[in-house]
């Protein structure tokens, strides 16, 4: 077993440490840590466009990047949008907040849990924030009339939903997305966050972004970092009626983009054949983790149409224990969703990576639930080919899936909510 690690860095209060400071905090004792923390996708971009961007990358650190204007109209004719409709930021987290000040006036509704940053910037700039509490018995699912009463009713003069949701992975229909935008019509401003959606297999086109643009008050919030596999990079982008989206890309300073964005994003329109294979792969992996977490006794799994899955442990298991302990005796880094609101540390988020990656994880779990050794044969026997998994099931349904026989320990388990179970 590799030498025990010093765990103090995971306990921080509002955000997992980077995989900068956890390297730090390592110094090389664990070369071979997995991240099952940081939505990322793995598959992309592909071995050619990182060597590209490799043999450029004198030029890259050494030249001034063309100004924000150059870079998005590059982006828009990769994506398939109109500049004019377009502001792109430094990251997601950037518009965040150029939108709560520029767009967000005293009060704002947002369900719970979700990305964090929803909640905390407005309650940092004074605003009201009133959260709608999406409850773990229906699966944290969202009902949209129900959300629509909690604005009327307390007033709300903007509204946020992010769609998949972070961190239930639940997704709305794009029908009930524009009947939400619908219904809040006269709201000063609904963001629609799709930082995850192209990582919906739902339906062909679930993005509302083609919407948004025709609409006085909704905006689209996209997240390129997270789907495309560079979180280091920074980029993201909104998508609204061009006053709106004028009034943030206006707000921005002109050179708010670095070189390596503008590489990447001028590497787009060659690669997006790429992009869309390496999509694919993930939700086939997302499938294949669905099931082989199920395989873990009392683990309830949350389905998803993110690239993530949420889980709950069973009755009487701390998360943050098994965070600390996955981390030091296994090399693997997961998500604890403790300091959430509207969460517990029973459940932990665990991002989609390869199978050999979800073996290992697997294994870790069943060590440190049940004790080493209860799971034999793991992490190195093959794991079964995976059933299609479904975007929502309703309260009460089980999906029927093959589970490896696995001789482990019981834990007495408290009455559990409604959604699928191992």
């Amino acid at each position: 077993m590799a030498q025990a690690l010093d765990t103090s860095l995971l306990h921080q209060a509002a955000h997992s440490p980077s995989w900068f400071a956890l390297q730090r905090a390592l110094r090389g004792r664990r070369t071979d840590l997995v991240d099952f923390c940081i939505p990322c996708n793995p598959y992309f971009p592909s071995a050619e466009m990182l060597e590209q961007l490799r043999q450029g990358m004198v030029d890259i650190l050494t030249y001034y990047p063309s100004d924000s204007a150059a870079i998005t109209a590059e982006a828009c004719a990769a994506l398939g949008l109109n500049p004019q409709t377009v502001a792109m930021g430094n990251g997601s987290t950037e518009l965040i907040t150029w939108i709560d000040r520029l767009l967000v006036r005293e009060s704002v509704a947002v369900p719970v849990p979700t990305f964090g940053r929803w909640t905390d910037q407005p309650m940092e700039t004074g605003k009201r924030v009133d959260m709608f509490l999406l409850r773990e018995e229906d699966g944290f699912r969202m009902d949209v009339d129900a959300f629509v009463r909690f604005v009327r009713q307390r007033g709300s003069r903007a509204a946020v939903i992010c769609n998949p949701n972070n961190p239930d992975g639940n997704y709305l229909p794009r029908s009930e997305v524009l009947r939400l935008l619908d219904s809040l019509a006269d709201l000063d401003l609904v963001v629609v966050d799709e930082s995850f959606i192209d990582f919906t297999d739902a339906e062909p086109a679930p993005s509302v972004a083609d919407q948004a643009v025709l609409r006085p008050n909704a905006v689209v919030l996209k997240s390129l970092g997270k789907n495309f596999g560079l979180h280091g990079v920074r980029f993201g982008y909104l998508v609204a009626n061009p006053a709106l989206a004028g009034t943030i890309r206006n707000a921005l300073p002109r050179w708010n983009l670095n070189s390596f964005a503008e590489a990447m994003v001028f590497l787009l329109r060659d690669h997006m054949a790429e992009y869309r294979e390496s999509l694919r792969i993930v939700a086939r992996d997302r499938r294949a983790m669905f099931q082989n977490l199920q395989a873990v006794p009392g683990l309830g799994v949350l389905p998803s149409q993110a690239n993530f899955l949420l889980t709950r442990l069973p009755e009487g298991a701390d998360g943050s224990r098994l965070r600390d302990a996955l981390f030091a005796e296994h090399g693997v880094f997961i998500r604890e969703c403790g300091n959430k609101l509207g969460m517990s540390s029973r459940f932990l988020r665990l991002v989609v990576r390869p199978v050999d990656d979800q073996q290992r994880l697997v294994a870790g779990l069943f060590a440190v639930l049940y004790g080493s050794g209860a799971a034999p044969g793991w992490p190195t026997a093959p794991l079964p080919s995976a059933p299609p998994m479904p975007a929502q099931l309703p309260p009460g349904v089980l999906p029927q899936v093959a589970v490896p026989q696995i001789a482990v320990r019981q834990m007495p388990m408290a009455a559990l909510p409604p959604y699928p179970i191992g």
